[in-house]
């Protein structure tokens, strides 16, 4: 089923997301997460895709030799695993970075024979260590350009133009919106113009990078509808966890937080009482979205299921 088509039950739907888990890991750590948060009735679970990393390794001779390694693959297999387990909906990610439009097209072709109906296209990370995105040898620069890709697809319209009555696919596709603007956006307004072309490519609805303060999802989504995006705008939520991210999430992610947020979390003894902040900050966050009538509260897993478990079942339960 459709993510879209979810959204018109009327009500604020729980989803969330997960890591595939390392190389040389089990499934059984995706497979507990699910099944501690399955009792709160996920509508729909993402599974992120993780672009290629670079490692330099000595060779005998004493000479660097460059590797290409994915430190977390299976993204399809899990999304395809979950959904026949738990029978419920998946949303895989798919990204621009390192993959060739023939690269997604294959991808395209595995979910669609798996019964996938849903994907969230982005253009992904950087590769570690380089400050500009290099899209992928044939591949798409810009998220918009694989939204496009996949809606002509649904139009039946491969790569190959040679093909004759080509099936066409049926997907539902996402996108990332950036309530406080992407890192490399100059600004807000410039954002939100690359969100309209990713609406205008054929996005459906749109997933919001994490955010601490509603006022700055409220304003985004007021800025959003003034531009001209009509599509359903889905709340991202992560609580927080660790001292450490007092500095590392508005360094990585260019998010604000709030001065309540800040006083409590330095007030913590320790972790464990910084996640206790983090759980209550989240459940009052997610009960403002929920009055506000949000199509949905996407939680950030990172793959630990505890505290999300514990914000789910206070606003889901």
């Amino acid at each position: 089923m459709k993510v879209t088509e979810k959204f018109s039950e009327g009500k604020t739907l729980f989803a969330f997301e997960l890591l595939p888990p390392l190389k040389g890991d089990d499934i059984d750590t995706v497979f507990d997460t699910v099944g501690r948060l399955l009792p709160y009735g996920p509508a729909y679970i993402n599974i992120t895709y993780h672009r290629e990393e670079v490692k330099l390794l000595e060779r005998e001779d004493g000479l660097l030799e460059r590797r290409v390694v994915r430190k977390r693959p299976g993204t399809v297999g899990i999304a395809a695993a979950i959904q026949a387990r738990y029978g419920i909906d998946v949303v895989p990610h798919l990204i621009c970075g390192g993959f060739s439009k023939f690269d997604v097209e294959d991808a395209l072709i595995d979910l669609q024979f798996l019964g996938i109906d849903n994907v969230l296209a982005l253009r992904g990370d950087n590769v570690r260590g380089e400050r500009l995105f290099r899209p992928a040898e044939n591949g798409h620069p810009h998220a918009a350009d694989l939204v496009r890709q996949i809606v002509a697809m649904n139009r039946g319209e491969y790569l190959d133009s040679e093909l004759e009555h080509a099936a066409s696919t049926s997907f539902c596709v996402g996108v990332a919106g950036y309530p406080e603007k992407h890192a490399e956006a100059p600004n807000l307004a410039t954002d939100i113009a690359h969100l309209k072309a990713k609406v205008d490519a054929g996005a459906e609805y749109v997933v919001t990078q994490m955010f601490f303060d509603n006022a700055r999802f409220f304003d985004y989504v007021e800025a959003c509808r003034a531009a001209g995006i009509t599509v359903p705008i889905v709340a991202g939520i992560k609580p927080f966890t660790t001292k450490t991210q007092l500095s590392l999430l508005p360094q990585t992610f260019g998010v604000n937080l709030p001065d309540d947020l800040v006083r409590a979390v330095e007030a913590c003894r320790d972790n464990a009482a910084v996640r206790e902040v983090g759980i209550e900050w989240a459940v009052q966050q997610g009960r403002e979205l929920m009055a506000a009538g949000v199509p949905a509260l996407h939680f950030y897993t990172m793959g630990k299921a505890d505290n999300v478990e514990r914000i789910a079942k206070a606003l889901f339960g």
